[in-house]
């Protein structure tokens, strides 16, 4: 797993339609955002957001709870993650991306 299969599979995750064919749950969303932030900053660095911030509070546990993970690992878990929401969508469209991220 390389920085630019990671940098691949994130522009990939950025530039999916929101009513495109493949269509990551809420749930895979904050683990792509989770490991994101993990990768790309480290452990949580800000205070947990306020009672009624219902998904900056989601965001911030999600990321709370990859804390420790080292960039590589994180990186890894994103890439792992994006090829298996892929591998379900099916699509040809899903297929080029996984493509993509391998010659990346």
């Amino acid at each position: 797993m390389s920085k630019a299969q990671f940098d691949k599979a994130v522009e990939i995750v950025q530039s999916l339609p929101k009513d495109g064919p493949i269509k990551p749950t809420q749930d895979d969303q904050l683990f792509f955002y989770k490991y994101y932030k993990q990768a790309t900053i480290g452990d949580v660095n800000t205070p947990r957001p306020g009672l009624l911030d219902f998904v900056g509070k989601a965001k911030w546990d999600a990321w709370k709870s990859a804390e420790g993970t080292s960039t590589e690992d994180a990186q890894k878990a994103y890439v792992e993650k994006l090829i298996e929401v892929l591998n379900t969508a099916g699509t040809d469209e899903a297929k080029k991306h996984i493509d993509d991220i391998n010659g990346a």
